[in-house]
C-alpha cells in the first residue's frame, strides 16, 4: 500500500482504529492520500498505523466529544502534513438497546455529544485550520437508522438524523470551497454492529437484495468517491449504501 505515489492530499478520519473508519482510511491511503486517524484505544491506533504505513499515517488517541482532543487532532495533522483537505467524521457510539420511551436522558446526551456535536467540532476546526482558505471536502458517516424508524436503537437513529441535517447545514455554509456529504450505511460487519448480526448472519443477510451484509471497504469506496474530483459537483447529499435493503420498504 505504501508504494502508491502520494496524491498530495491529507485526510483526518475519526474513529478509525478499526471497522468503517479504518476501511475509509485504508481506501484513502490506497489512492495515495496521507491520513491522521483518531480513536480511544492507543494500542489499536498504533496497530492501524503500522498496517496503513507509518510514512502515510499518524494517530491521536482520545474521546471524540472532548474538545481538547479535537484541537490536538487537528493540530497534529497540520503539524505532520501541513494541510487537511478531507475530514471524515466516523466516530460514533450506541451504548443502549431498547425503547426510546425508557431512555436515560444522560445516555441520550452522550449519544448526541459523540455522534453529532463532535462532528460539528471537528468540522469547525478543520474549516478554520485549512479548508476555509484552501477548500476540501467533509464526509459524515451517518446511518440508514437516521432515515427511518429504528426500533431499539432510537437514540442512535435520532442522532444520525441530526447528523444528516448537520451535513446540509454545513454544505450550505461552507460552499463553494468545501463540499459536505454524508454516507448512510445499513449493517456493516464490524465489532460496533456485531449485536445486529452475530450468530445469525445468514438470516440477516437474506433480507438484503444484494445477498450480503456490508463490509468496511464498501464504505471506504464511497468515502473515496465523495472526497475525489469525480464528485466535484456533489454537496449536501446523503449517499445510502445499504445493499438494497430499502428496496424492501413497504413490501409485504
Amino acid at each position: 500500500m505504501t508504494s502508491v505515489e502520494l496524491s498530495g492530499k491529507v485526510a483526518l478520519v475519526t474513529g478509525a482504529s478499526r471497522g468503517i473508519g479504518y476501511g475509509v482510511a485504508e481506501a484513502l491511503v490506497a489512492r495515495g492520500d496521507r491520513v491522521c486517524i483518531t480513536g480511544r484505544n492507543e494500542d489499536a491506533l498504533k496497530e492501524a498505523v503500522e498496517k496503513l504505513g507509518a510514512d502515510r499515517a499518524v494517530y491521536v488517541a482520545g474521546k471524540a466529544h472532548d474538545e481538547a482532543h479535537q484541537a490536538v487532532a487537528v493540530e497534529r495533522v497540520m503539524e505532520a502534513f501541513g494541510r487537511v483537505d478531507y475530514l471524515v467524521n466516523n466516530a460514533g457510539t450506541n451504548p443502549v438497546f431498547g425503547p426510546i420511551a425508557d431512555l436515560d436522558l444522560n445516555v441520550a446526551r452522550k449519544v448526541f455529544e459523540t455522534n453529532v456535536v463532535s462532528a460539528l467540532g471537528f468540522a469547525q476546526r478543520t474549516w478554520h485550520a485549512w479548508q476555509k482558505d484552501n477548500g476540501g471536502a467533509i464526509v459524515n458517516i451517518a446511518s440508514v437508522a437516521g432515515l427511518a424508524p429504528s426500533p431499539f436503537i432510537g437514540a442512535y437513529g435520532v442522532s444520525k438524523a441530526a447528523l444528516i441535517n448537520l451535513t446540509v447545514q454545513l454544505a450550505h455554509e461552507f460552499a463553494p470551497g468545501v463540499r459536505v456529504n454524508a454516507i448512510a450505511p445499513a449493517v456493516v460487519k464490524t465489532k460496533f454492529a456485531q449485536a445486529l448480526y452475530e450468530g445469525r448472519e445468514a438470516e440477516a443477510a437474506a433480507a438484503y437484495p444484494l445477498g450480503r451484509l456490508g463490509v468496511p471497504s464498501d464504505i471506504g469506496g464511497a468515502a473515496a468517491f465523495l472526497t475525489s474530483d469525480q464528485s466535484d459537483w456533489v454537496t449536501g447529499q446523503t449517499l445510502v449504501v445499504d445493499g438494497g435493503i430499502f428496496l424492501n420498504a413497504g413490501v409485504a
